[in-house]
C-alpha cells in the first residue's frame, strides 16, 4: 500500500460514528420503510462515500457497482429484514447470517459459481466492499422497535463485519492430508485521492483463493482467506490477531503457511523480508491517522521485536517462473537514526539486517497497514511459538484505474486485475510446494 506523508488530525476509531459532512439523501436508502432508519445518525467517512459520483456526474459509484454485480438483492433483503426484526436475539442471528452470506456470495461469484449473477467482471472486488458499507450504514442508522444500547449496536456491527470479511469461515477442519494456508487481502483504499472507482487486487486475490485446494508436488494445500479493512481502528481492536492468532491457536487444524497480501509498487510483485513495528502518518479510509509504534492487541502475546523477518519460501516463489509480472525479494528496511528518540529525524534505510536495539521506522513494505498486517500476523505467530509456520507478506503490482475518467471499468483494467490475481494464486501454490520440507 502506498505511503503518504501528509499529517492529518486523528479521528475516532472505526466503529465510532464520524460526523457527517453532507446529508445523505433518502434516495440512497434501500427499499425499506423510511421510518425504520434514522438518517440523522452520523455515518463513517467510508459510508458517506456511498453517495459519491464520478467528476462528470452520473449515478453514485458504489451503489452502481453493487447493482452491476447483482448484490443489490442482498442489500435490499438485509435492510428489509432489519425493519421486520423485533428482538435483540433476532438481530444477532440476522447480522451474523447476512455477513456470512455476503462473504460466501462474493467468493462464489469470484470463482465462477454464480455465472448468472450480474454483468460485472467476476474478478471485481469492489461490489463486496460497497455492499458491506451499504449494509453497515443501514445497521448503524437502524431504529429498531426495541431498546438497542450503543454497545449492543457496536457488537452487531462487529459481528456483521467479521462475517462479511471471512473471519467467521477461516477455520480449517481437523485431520486430512491437505496442507493448510491462511491468507489475507485488503479493501480498496486511496478513495479520496484516486477516486471511488478504485479496486484492490489484493482483495480480488483473496476472493480467488478462499476455499481453494491448490495442487502441488508435495500434495494438496487448502487455502482460507479473509479481507482486512484499511482502517487503523480495526487494527487497534485486534482484527489481524483475531484472524491469524485464532487460527494458529485453534480450534481446528492450524495453518502451516500464512501470507498477508496487499497492493504495493507499480509493475512488480515484492516478497517483503522485514516487517517493522512502526506506523506512519498516512490517513486510512476514514481519514484517520495514528502514527507511532504499532500498539499491542489485547489478549495476545506481544513479542517486543521491532522487526520480524519473513519465513516464506521466497526463493521457491521467485524460481517458480509465474507469468505476468516480475517477482522480487525486497530486503530494504528503515530505522530511526536515534533509537532513544524514535519518530524523530530522517529514517536511515538499508538492505543488510537490523542491528540489536535499532527501532523500526519502516518495514520493507513501508509504514502503512500492509506492513502492519505482516508485523501483527507474524508477531502473534512468534508469540504463540508457531516458529515452524511459514509467514510473510506479498505485495502485488499496482492495478491502476480504468482509462476513461467517466468509466468504472474497462477491458484493460479487468485484464490487469485478473493477471495479478491469477499470478497471486500461482505464487501461493509455489509457496505451498515448500511445505513438504524446508528448503
Amino acid at each position: 500500500m502506498g505511503i503518504s506523508r501528509a499529517v492529518l488530525r486523528v479521528v475516532a476509531p472505526v466503529l465510532a460514528a464520524v460526523p457527517v459532512a453532507v446529508a445523505i439523501p433518502a434516495a440512497a436508502e434501500a427499499s425499506a420503510p423510511a421510518s425504520c432508519f434514522d438518517q440523522s445518525v452520523p455515518l463513517t467517512v467510508e459510508e458517506q462515500r456511498l453517495t459519491a459520483t464520478l467528476p462528470a456526474g452520473g449515478p453514485a459509484v458504489g451503489p452502481e457497482l453493487i447493482r452491476l454485480a447483482g448484490f443489490d438483492r442482498l442489500v435490499d433483503e438485509f435492510t428489509g429484514r432489519l425493519c421486520r426484526t423485533r428482538t435483540s436475539g433476532g438481530a444477532k442471528l440476522l447480522v451474523k447470517s447476512a455477513g456470512d452470506d455476503l462473504w460466501r456470495t462474493a467468493v462464489d461469484r469470484a470463482q465462477g459459481r454464480r455465472p448468472g449473477m450480474g454483468t460485472l467482471d467476476r474478478y471485481d472486488d469492489r461490489p463486496l466492499y460497497w455492499s458491506r458499507l451499504a449494509m453497515s450504514k443501514a445497521l448503524r442508522q437502524w431504529a429498531p422497535r426495541f431498546a438497542l444500547p450503543p454497545s449492543a449496536r457496536t457488537a452487531l456491527l462487529t459481528s456483521f463485519d467479521h462475517g462479511a470479511r471471512g473471519l467467521e469461515s477461516d477455520r480449517f477442519p481437523f485431520g486430512g492430508a491437505a496442507h493448510r494456508i491462511l491468507v489475507s487481502g485488503f479493501d480498496p483504499f486511496q478513495l479520496d485521492g484516486a477516486g471511488v472507482r478504485i479496486s484492490n487486487p489484493a482483495g480480488a486475490s483473496a476472493l480467488q483463493l478462499d476455499g481453494r485446494v491448490l495442487a502441488t508436488p508435495t500434495g494438496p494445500a487448502r487455502v482460507q482467506a479473509v479481507s482486512f479493512p484499511v482502517v487503523w481502528g480495526y487494527f487497534d481492536q485486534g482484527i489481524v490477531e483475531d484472524a491469524y492468532g485464532t487460527a494458529l491457536r485453534g480450534p481446528g487444524g492450524k495453518p502451516e503457511l500464512i501470507t498477508t497480501i496487499s497492493q504495493g509498487r507499480p509493475g512488480q510483485f515484492d516478497i517483503e523480508r522485514w516487517a517493522g513495528g512502526w506506523r506512519g502518518t498516512a490517513p486510512d479510509n476514514n481519514r484517520a491517522i495514528s502514527p507511532g509504534a504499532v500498539p499491542p492487541a489485547a489478549g495476545w502475546p506481544q513479542p517486543a521485536d521491532s522487526f520480524i523477518e519473513t519465513t516464506l519460501p521466497y526463493q521457491r516463489m521467485i524460481d517458480a517462473g509465474t507469468t505476468g509480472y516480475p517477482v522480487k525479494f525486497n530486503q530494504q528496511f528503515c530505522v530511526w537514526p536515534d533509537s532513544a528518540k524514535p519518530g524523530t529525524g530522517t529514517p536511515v534505510c538499508r538492505t543488510d539486517a537490523p542491528r540489536p536495539g535499532e527501532i523500526a521506522a519502516q518495514g520493507g513494505g513501508g509504514d502503512y497497514l500492509s506492513n502492519e498486517s505482516m508485523y501483527r500476523s507474524n508477531r502473534v505467530r512468534v508469540g504463540l511459538g508457531a516458529t515452524s509456520v511459514r509467514g510473510g507478506h506479498l505485495h502485488t503490482p499496482v492495478l491502476g484505474q480504468p482509462t476513461a475518467p467517466d468509466a468504472i471499468t474497462d477491458a484493460d483494467f479487468e485484464a490487469r486485475r485478473k493477471t495479478i490475481a491469477d499470478q497471486t494464486v500461482a505464487l501461493e501454490t509455489a509457496a505451498a510446494s515448500a511445505l513438504g520440507g524446508r528448503d
